[in-house]
């Protein structure tokens, strides 16, 4: 059983430690509760992500006279990202590490 991201191997679960899972999980739900798990894993990294820029930002916004924000979390998103002065994480060591 191989995972992919982006059409890029990134794990290969070999017969040997599927079957040490299989000694935990049963063999009818395996495949289904393996996707369940990378799911969830994704989703819990996402929502923590999500907090920390809604966190950062509102009171940014709040300050610049934005009354009304978007209750979609993917519109609330683009509206950070459409700031002038929004910076992603490499972009912020990068300067961090020029001393900026």
């Amino acid at each position: 059983m191989k995972f992919f991201v982006d059409n890029e191997e990134v794990f290969n679960l070999n017969e040997t430690k599927k079957k040490v899972l299989k000694n935990d999980v049963r063999d009818e739900i395996f495949s289904d509760d393996l996707k369940r798990r990378v799911r969830w894993i994704i989703e819990h990294k996402y929502e923590e992500c999500f907090a920390r820029l809604k966190k950062e930002w509102e009171p940014k916004l709040a300050a610049r006279g934005v009354e009304m924000l978007p209750v979609d979390q993917d519109s609330f998103a683009e509206l950070i990202f459409s700031q002038a002065d929004y910076k992603n994480r490499s972009q912020r060591e990068l300067e961090a590490s020029q001393g900026q």
